[in-house]
Formats: C-alpha cells, structure tokens, sequence
C-alpha cells in the first residue's frame, strides 16, 4: 500500500510536478492550496498522511504558523518548501518542528529523495523500557547504531528521526566519539554545500538533536557541550 504525501503549495504548476513525481516514485500524492483546509484535514485524519510538503508562502496562512499549528495536535513529519533561503529562515522552520527544508527552485526528483530519507527515519513504535522489559540483561540495545548505508542512527534500539543536517551532524560525532569538534569544524565536515550558513545552526541542530534523544531516554545526555570550544559524544 502506497504512502500518501499531502503537498499544501497554491502555485498549481509546482504542485503539479510534485505530484507527478510522486506518483512516479510509488507515493499517493494528494494537492491541497490552502494552510487551514490542511490543518482541518489533519485533524480529521491525521493517520492516513504519511509526510507533508508545506509552502511557506501560503495565501491564507504562512507556512510557519500552520506548522506551529500543526505541531500542537500532530508529529507527522514535514517539509518546508520555500522560495526564501535565508539562514533565519531555515533556522525557524527547525526550531518549530520541520524535518527539512527545500529551497525553490530545486528538483522535484531531490524532493522526492529528501521524501524517502526522513520516512526512513521515522521513529520506531517500541520505546527503550518496552525493549529493555522484553530483553535478556546482555541483548539490551546499545547507546548508538550508526546503519551509514540506510541513512538512519538508532538510539537504544529506537530509530531517530531526524532531519538531512540533524543526520549528518549526528553521524559526524558518532564516527569520532570523544573527540572536540569545534563549531567550525563542524560547519566544515556538515554543510559542505550549504553557503551563508552561521555558527549558530550548529547551536541549533545539537539542540535539536537533544530534545529528540530525551524523547527516547530523558536520563541521558551522551554529547557533551563544551563552553566556547565545541561539542563531543559519548558512545558508553
């Protein structure tokens, strides 16, 4: 059974396309124009939306706000799709609960591949205690699995979700635990093509990435925050 993807753009032509390459690729795209017919549909039926393509230059209501909107009754995963690409921007769409963000013009292929990498990383239904409960003291999950070649860490046995940066930033510390990155560096090694892109999105995507690990165990903090040098993880 194909997974529907919800795109909420009011330029038809745009929204045309996108369709099309869902379709292509397997997906059952449905085409809404407008933020709050959107938010009505999902609060009648969220179940059926497997992940939501949402413009920010609605004629209603502005991207942002039907996400915050969203957010409060829903955790389907979403992706920004923008004609602005300032850092600001991207850095409040994150901090309100998007999974990505793609800035016009772009392909529609690269839409439909960023589609499939955050359902990948979709969280796991099992929580860490059920896990735990159900397993032998020495089959209990470890701290980190790193899957490079599915594009997916888990944590304690639980899938992440996470978004293409979140992902890559996380990957980064994994492969070289207990070592300092700086936040330089780190903007080196993650957003290697991602131009005009500021310290603070490091600041931004750790803590992130943090609120996502206390959802699956909020008694550990494995990256360790360094003052005025950097960050590292712990894997033990």
């Amino acid at each position: 059974m194909s997974q529907t993807i919800l795109i909420v753009e009011d330029e038809v032509a745009i929204a045309q396309n996108l369709c099309y390459a869902l379709a292509t690729d397997g997906f059952t795209p449905l085409h809404l124009s407008l933020g709050q017919a959107a938010l009505d549909l999902l609060q009648t039926d969220q179940s059926k939306i497997a992940l939501i393509v949402l413009d920010v230059g609605l004629p209603d209501l502005n991207g942002f706000e039907v996400c915050r909107r969203l957010r409060q009754f829903c955790q389907t995963p979403v992706i920004f799709l923008t004609a602005r690409g300032d850092e600001i921007d991207r850095i409040v769409g994150l901090e309100i609960g998007a999974d990505d963000y793609v800035t016009k013009p772009f392909s529609p292929r690269e839409l439909v591949a960023r589609v499939r990498a955050v359902l990948r990383r979709q969280l796991l239904p099992a929580t860490v205690e059920a896990l735990i409960g159900q397993a032998p003291i020495d089959q209990v999950p470890e701290r980190f699995e790193l899957r490079a070649d599915e594009a997916r860490i888990f944590y304690y046995g639980n899938c992440l979700t996470l978004t293409r940066y979140e992902y890559l930033l996380l990957k980064t510390l994994i492969e070289r635990p207990n070592v300092l990155f700086s936040r330089a560096q780190l903007m080196d090694l993650v957003w290697t093509h991602a131009a005009n892109t500021m310290d603070r999105t490091v600041d931004t995507h750790i803590k992130s990435i943090r609120a996502k690990l206390k959802l699956i165990n909020d008694q550990d903090d494995p990256i360790q925050t360094h003052r005025g040098m950097g960050y590292s993880i712990t894997l033990a």
